[in-house]
């Protein structure tokens, strides 16, 4: 059968109260019109689309008989939908695809989501495969993004100590124009700041400095980029580094540092939910994600970072090494950082000194 392939584009203003940001869920389709396949795959991730649609396609070609629906979504509404359908034993998507993974460990945890055995699930490592039921599929590092034109390359913070010292004169050029993700609407920079608190002896002096200099807490890796590259911030800290170095491939104004003290790496986590209509197509894509073509695919769209010289088959745009490097593991421990009581008092840390400082 001649494949029949669509991509449509739709996109849906999602305000937030407390930043004003505007983000958008945008939904791409695949295969055969939607309504008359007689085989669906319904996606829900928070990748964005525009890396994420080429490793889509190149499955579509595997299966063309499939309908394929992604839909991005931002991390903590995927997780409530999920959640919700969970709790009303409905089906929502097949597949679930997040870069919070304490979210998506709660999920698995909550009996939310389904097992699933192959050759390629049993083949990663075990902290990126948790009770065969929630596996990771990237290999995403947190990195320091720095405008090149406007931070003298002896300024650029190699490590946390760096940007500690940078920032510490009273009157320095970093104040007000280095940012974050805002953590109380960014489930991944939720995960990021709990994480660091656990890992880093700096993560108090850190906190203390980049408050000290008024921090921006925003929304979204694009946006927060944007803003990096046209000099509104002259940098940004714990940005995910596949957005970052795709962003650096094309734009000189970017450099992208992987903190040499240790840099946290992020593997997105999929799940096929307990009560999915069409498990089966989720499974294929999940093997394929792990396959040889897969993980080209994500590489390709810098979901999957390499480390080491160009020569090596690393990123010649990132700084940083792989003995610095931390997979952040799935277990339990990631929900420490959900409990009620625990996140309520690690937000108010956060409010104290860099929430309440948002654009």
């Amino acid at each position: 059968m001649k494949l029949c392939s669509r991509v449509i584009l739709t996109y849906l203003a999602l305000a937030f109260a407390t930043s004003g940001a505007l983000a958008q869920d945008e939904i791409v389709t695949l295969g055969p019109p939607w309504n008359e396949a007689g085989e669906r795959l319904l996606i829900q991730g928070s990748t964005d689309v525009e890396p994420f649609t080429p490793v889509l396609k190149a499955f579509s070609a595997r299966v063309p008989n499939l309908a394929i629906r992604y839909e991005e979504i931002l991390t903590n509404e995927l997780y409530e939908r999920a959640m919700r359908a969970c709790h009303d034993g409905e089906a929502s998507a097949d597949l679930v695809i997040s870069s919070a993974i304490d979210l998506q460990v709660k999920l698995v945890n909550d009996r939310c989501a389904q097992p699933h055995v192959s050759d390629r699930t049993e083949a990663l490592p075990d902290w990126a495969n948790w009770r065969d039921e929630m596996f990771g599929i990237t290999f995403e590092p947190a990195v320091i993004v720095y405008n090149r034109d406007r931070v003298p390359p002896e300024q650029v913070p190699r490590s946390r100590f760096d940007l500690i010292d940078m920032v510490r004169p009273a009157e320095n050029p970093y104040a007000g124009r280095i940012a974050t993700y805002d953590i109380e609407q960014s489930g991944l920079g939720y995960l990021f700041a709990f994480v660091d608190s656990q890992h880093a002896t700096t993560f108090g002096r850190l906190i203390e400095a980049l408050a000290r200099n008024r921090m921006v807490a925003t929304c979204c890796s694009a946006e927060i980029i944007d803003g990096v590259a046209e000099g509104r911030y002259l940098l940004a800290y714990n940005m995910l580094g596949s957005y970052a170095l795709a962003r650096a491939e094309v734009d000189p104004r970017i450099g992208v540092v992987a903190p040499a003290d240790y840099t946290l790496v992020l593997a997105r986590a999929a799940l096929i939910p307990r009560w999915a209509e069409n498990p089966e197509p989720a499974k294929r894509f999940i093997n394929f994600l792990l396959s040889e073509e897969g993980r080209l695919q994500l590489a390709e769209a810098s979901l999957i970072v390499s480390f080491g010289s160009s020569e090596d088959g690393g990123s010649s745009l990132l700084s940083g090494g792989p003995s610095t490097l931390h997979p952040i593991p799935f277990s339990p421990a990631l929900l420490v950082g959900l409990d009620r009581q625990k996140r309520e008092i690690f937000l108010d840390l956060w409010r104290s000194s860099v929430g309440g400082i948002q654009e």
